[in-house]
């Protein structure tokens, strides 16, 4: 195993600049000198990139930016120690000692160990005050060698068994790319707990692999503290264990605040506890969550899990009109309860096959709302919202309510069973109330306020919302084109991109030949996302030396990504030039979003760009409109770039790297 970190990666007493980007830019032009990265752009835009998730600046006056990253060839530190500190977001002012950890994005565990080490390492105020006082990069390499070397032999030890008399907390900790926050939170809170007298135990669900608690220990625990940033694997081990929840970094900031808190819930009658779900239903923590994010996410979550329906049935519809002709909705049924393989109708196998399509492609079109309804009132009470959301989500499709009534009913059925599963309830009826009494109650409540008051004026909404988008033609429709599209590409994957996506897609059932305008819409959407990759391969070939190497590769990368539409090819052209890259993408994917309405092209399918092109009434002009948008977003890249001098990409502008 090579030295992760050499004297050429140390910079002593140094002053890198006044913000955190430029010391990060600085350290990354020493990776690549070292030869251990291919270009800094890249590095810095992943690093920077990590760094818009959580700040990370810990107490202490230490930062440790990491991030995996395609352009690092071997996993590698370096380190500066700033004459004039830098603010990293640490609550307890800027920093002066700023690790870089810069791991290659297939990392094998043997390296990524080695770096969590480091990471425990600098919770110790001794080994911090050690690495202030060096006077030499050879004497910090030695101090980081130091850190690293008890790693290598270390065994798993067994779970302690709780010390006699006292109080046993257990928890996780958890951070995205699982390289430093996990490991200095663990260790953070394990420190905290014997301040307190608390045997605490804790999980890292890190890059470089987890040893699962003993589930002695969890059996035992008074409470439970997860301070995570990204899904607890197997969280049902904690059910009905009194719970804390919070960021990664707040395991590292404040461990005694956690702490106290979960001794406090542990006493707590009303305190929140898990609930038996195989995963975590948030990636943020509640405690710390507005109104208007925790709604956000409930509904994110239930469009997430149900375009995997839309996208299969819409797919399958499209293919059963390729095959049978649009007839085969009227006598789809017929044909495949009425003949088989064996015994083909008249018109013959394309008319079998493409009936079969189109009603598999129904059935799952059929589970749309029920989908949405339920996942929504999953991701607001976990598990127990599951079934009282589909039901409501079943009873709102009855009624015709469609994706509003699927959301309303979502809504109550998640808020009842979160409501129901607080309930101090006696203890041989807890076992129960996750199965059947808040499943029970919850599908009585939610489904009969659909019922008896709700679904009908929703149900009339959804009536004149439908001829609304049926009846838009001419300036009406452009217009909505124009929006749609620049909302596609004003945060490339951001949450104004996502509403734009799963309006388009909530809509999609509703779609037949009578009423195509959720086709359409879906169609401008598409071909919206997909201009802002297009445009950056084209502009990158085009003119090659307004681009750097990395951004080149990414360009011949980005024409396949963009074909299919996803847009996590622009996003690194986005990252390091926003503001030239972002203001060009919204004008050519608004462009093709107005075209594409005003042609009324429409899309059955969800998703895939031009190889869904059979589910399209159209192709020749969808092709048309996305390509006439890509070269106008093109065009304005290479001016921007020619003539407009390039800002700094900030926090508030950081587009997210999602696909849609």
């Amino acid at each position: 195993m090579s030295a992760i970190i050499t004297p050429a990666l140390v910079v002593v007493d140094a002053d890198l600049g006044g913000d955190r980007q430029s010391v990060i830019r600085a350290l990354a032009d020493r990776v690549v000198a070292a030869g251990r990265a291919t270009e800094t752009e890249s590095l810095f835009a992943d690093a920077w990139k990590r760094e818009q998730l959580t700040d990370t600046g810990v107490p202490g006056g230490l930062a440790i930016p990491h991030c995996r990253s395609e352009s690092v060839s071997e996993p590698t530190l370096a380190f500066a120690r700033l004459s004039n500190p830098v603010d990293f977001g640490s609550a307890d002012g800027p920093a002066d000692l700023v690790f870089l950890i810069a791991a290659p994005a297939g990392a094998d565990q043997a390296h990524l160990a080695l770096l969590s080490s480091l990471a425990r390492s600098l919770v110790d105020p001794d080994y911090v005050a050690r690495l202030r006082s060096a006077g030499t990069p050879e004497a910090v390499v030695e101090l980081v060698d130091e850190a690293l070397a008890p790693e290598e032999a270390e065994t798993a030890p067994a779970a302690p068994a709780p010390a006699s008399g006292r109080r046993v907390i257990v928890g996780v900790t958890a951070c995205p790319t699982g390289i430093a926050h996990t490991y200095m939170a663990a260790d953070a809170l394990v420190a905290a707990g014997e301040r307190a007298g608390v045997d605490v135990h804790i999980e890292t669900q890190g890059s470089s692999g987890t040893k699962p608690l003993d589930p002695a220990l969890i059996a035992a625990a008074d409470a439970v503290v997860f301070a995570v940033d990204v899904d607890v694997r197997d969280r049902a081990r904690f059910a009905g264990k009194p719970v804390v929840q919070a960021p990664v970094k707040r395991g590292v900031d404040d461990p005694d605040g956690l702490i106290r808190q979960a001794l406090e819930a542990s006493t707590d009658p009303a305190a929140t506890r898990v609930a038996g779900s195989a995963e975590a239903s948030a990636s943020a923590p509640a405690a710390k969550e507005s109104a208007g994010a925790a709604v956000k996410r409930w509904l994110l979550t239930g469009v997430s899990y149900m375009i995997p329906f839309v996208a299969g049935g819409g797919l399958l519809i499209a293919l059963g009109f390729l095959l049978a002709g649009f007839t085969v909705t009227d006598d789809n049924l017929d044909i495949v309860l009425g003949y088989s393989l064996w015994n083909l109708p008249p018109d013959g196998l394309g008319d079998y096959l493409g009936a079969v399509a189109f009603t598999i492609g129904g059935a799952s079109m059929g589970f749309l709302v029920s989908a949405l309804a339920g996942y929504i009132a999953y991701a607001m009470a976990d598990r127990p919202g599951i079934a009282p959301g589909f039901v409501a989500g079943a009873i709102a499709a009855t009624m015709g309510a469609g994706f509003l009534g699927g959301i309303v009913g979502g809504l109550l059925a998640g808020a009842t069973a979160w409501a129901l599963g607080r309930l101090n309830v006696a203890r041989f009826l807890r076992g129960l109330m996750p199965v059947v009494i808040i499943p029970l109650l919850g599908s009585i409540v939610a489904s009969g306020l659909l019922l008896l008051v709700l679904g009908g004026p929703i149900a009339g909404l959804t009536t004149l919302l439908n001829d609304f988008l049926s009846g838009l033609s001419g300036t009406g429709a452009v217009l909505l084109g124009l929006i749609l599209g620049t909302m596609m590409a004003f945060d490339l994957g951001g949450p104004v991109n996502k509403v734009a996506y799963s309006f388009a897609v909530a809509g999609l059932g509703a779609g037949s030949l009578e009423n195509q305008a959720p086709w359409i819409i879906m169609a401008a959407v598409m071909g919206a996302g997909m201009v802002p990759p297009l445009a950056m391969a084209l502009a990158s070939l085009v003119a090659p030396r307004l681009f750097t190497p990395v951004e080149r590769e990414n360009g011949k990368a980005a024409w396949l990504l963009g074909a299919a539409f996803i847009s996590e090819g622009a996003i690194p052209f986005a990252v390091a030039d926003v503001f030239r890259v972002i203001p060009a993408s919204i004008v050519g994917s608004a462009v093709t979003g107005a075209m594409l309405m005003g042609f009324g092209v429409t899309s059955q399918a969800p998703h895939g760009g031009i190889f869904v092109f059979f589910a399209m009434n159209n192709f020749p002009l969808f092709a048309l409109s996305v390509v006439v948008g890509a070269v106008i977003t093109a065009g304005l890249v290479i001016v921007l770039k020619a003539f407009v001098r390039r800002s700094a990409p900030v926090a508030a502008a950081q587009p997210e790297a999602v696909a849609v």
